[in-house]
């Protein structure tokens, strides 16, 4: 008999993050299991040793976020961060590697990394970088974001008049804020615009730039000098 009451189901709980590890040493792709477990609202769906059978698992378990590493046999870590965002858009990679070499940090975020961490950032940062990036943060290294902004800036090669010609006035002041890095709040309190409308310019921004994510948007900002 139905007393009018609610009654708890635990599938109406919201639903953990689905996460894809993808590591060539056994160690690190273990580790990062128990350390992502202990978070209530992650959930590790497999842990792939290479960057093809990554490809394979992405399309068997659809992780929200893949944890790429970037040096592995048979396919590396940028080759398969470009397949996998090439075939399922969706899907957030944050890189996790030991390299910070000039190359792999710029060819992984051509590729379509939304971050990129090294190994040695503590638990927390690692924790907080995944929930940040899908809500559709950018996190990168200290060590390596001077890296990339040396790089993006000396491969300018177009003006920003072109940039002006597809966007607003007021959707290239987020832009211009995006490539800062400033978050859709922080974006928000600067121009004196609500969370929502930002959020709007954002994905008009994405649409008319024909990029799949704020990082791409910030490299061609820079790229255009924005």
């Amino acid at each position: 008999m139905d007393d009018g009451l609610m009654v708890y189901r635990p599938w109406s709980m919201v639903k953990p993050m689905k996460i894809l590890l993808c590591d060539d040493q056994a160690v690190i792709r273990d580790g990062l299991e128990m350390l992502l477990n202990l978070e209530k609202d992650f959930q590790v769906v497999g842990a792939a040793q290479d960057g093809a059978e990554a490809l394979e698992l992405a399309a068997q378990k659809q992780p929200d976020l893949i944890l790429m590493d970037l040096k592995m046999p048979i396919m590396n870590g940028i080759e398969a961060t470009r397949e996998i965002r090439k075939r399922f858009p969706n899907i957030k990679i944050l890189v996790l590697t030991t390299y910070d070499d000039d190359e792999w940090v710029f060819d992984a975020i051509r590729a379509g990394a939304a971050g990129y961490l090294l190994k040695d950032t503590p638990r927390q940062k690692i924790v907080e970088a995944i929930r940040g990036t899908l809500e559709g943060k950018t996190f990168v290294d200290p060590a390596v974001a001077g890296k990339l902004l040396n790089q993006v800036a000396a491969n300018q090669t177009q003006p920003a008049s072109i940039l002006k010609t597809k966007l607003t006035e007021r959707e290239l002041d987020v832009l211009h804020q995006l490539a800062k890095g400033m978050t859709n709040p922080d974006i928000a309190a600067h121009l004196h615009l609500s969370e929502g409308t930002v959020r709007n310019h954002v994905s008009a921004i994405l649409e008319k730039l024909n990029v799949s994510d704020r990082t791409q948007a910030a490299i061609l900002a820079i790229q255009h000098g924005l």
